[in-house]
């Protein structure tokens, strides 16, 4: 990675996020063998904010593997292509490779060797919002979650607004320590079925930042486990 950036994690620490992609959202919901995998990585500046998706996809049909920037990019703009798709665990997407006639799934560290294509994500420096010594980011989500209460649990949530209600915006907001920093985090509804997003605040101390990243990307993975799609990581102060 260059100008900064840097991969989500380690060679083999699960830092890809990985998707079962289907012929129709039909197959989809009754389980059906998938048409392909899809394995995305974020990659990430200094600050953790988003730089771009890294992605490549395996086909079924072809046994072979390809850059996907056309389908990373699709299923978080368009509704038809996001219901073909599920969020899965590696261990998951390693079952349907197998399934499918792939053999064992490639170690994190060769997919990041195949035939990839970047789909850039638009990086603006932080609005100065006079909060000097804190930081405030924004993961934004395409689609619609599966179990609501689920992900306000795995996000320890005290709830806001009445979630059932269509028109209630912030869901459920948290706060924890780590190293120092103090964090505050809360989910937000963008319109009625059209987005999703986790704002976080952090108030620094003085320790490493890396709880920050570590933060960041467990919060998006369990959003994720409810069948969002993370879009892009942006910092507004």
């Amino acid at each position: 990675m260059s100008d900064g950036a840097q991969g989500a994690g380690g060679a083999d620490d699960a830092s890809m996020d990985y998707y079962l992609i289907f012929a129709t959202p039909e197959d989809r919901d009754r389980g059906a063998p998938p048409l392909g995998i899809l394995v995305e990585e974020f990659v990430l500046c200094a600050d953790y904010t988003a730089a771009g998706i890294d992605s490549v996809e395996w086909s079924a049909a072809t046994g072979a593997w390809r850059g996907s920037a056309t389908t990373s990019r699709d299923i978080r703009t368009d509704a038809l292509p996001r219901s073909r798709v599920i969020p899965v665990s590696r261990h998951d997407a390693s079952d349907a490779y197998q399934a499918c006639g792939g053999g064992e799934l490639p170690r994190e560290a060769e997919i990041r060797t195949l035939s990839r294509e970047r789909q850039p994500l638009p990086a603006a420096a932080p609005l100065d919002l006079g909060t000097t010594g804190s930081r405030r980011y924004r993961v934004l989500f395409a689609g619609e979650p599966r179990d609501l209460g689920s992900l306000r649990s795995a996000l320890r949530l005290e709830p806001v607004e009445d979630p059932a209600d269509p028109l209630a915006r912030v869901i459920g907001t948290a706060t924890a320590t780590a190293a120092g920093h103090d964090f505050t985090w809360e989910l937000r509804r963008i319109g009625p079925g059209i987005a999703w997003c986790l704002d976080v605040t952090v108030r620094l101390g003085t320790g490493p930042e890396t709880p920050i990243g570590a933060l960041l990307h467990h919060h998006r993975q369990a959003i994720r486990g409810q069948c969002l799609i993370p879009v892009t990581i942006e910092r507004f102060a």
